[in-house]
């Protein structure tokens, strides 16, 4: 399997042309086209932060003593 990413953009009518190469010799092969938006690098809703800010505040995060640090010998 030859995975190719590509960021090109679509035609003004929603089509998209493709013209690839694979390195591949002339043969039968499945093609899998995900079509995802360039913009959309987020996976979170646009509201997420304004929606879940202070959600906690009854229960703060406390972090406790860490303890002392542990003396290693030097690599070099």
């Amino acid at each position: 399997m030859v995975t190719i990413p590509i960021r090109t953009r679509l035609q003004p009518d929603g089509t998209l042309d493709l013209r690839v190469s694979t390195g591949l010799p002339e043969s039968d092969v499945e093609v899998l086209i995900v079509v995802q938006p360039a913009n959309s690098r987020s996976s979170l809703p646009a509201a997420f932060f304004a929606e879940t800010y202070g959600a906690f505040a009854e229960f703060p995060l406390e972090r406790p003593a860490q303890g002392a640090l542990e003396v290693r010998e030097s690599l070099r």
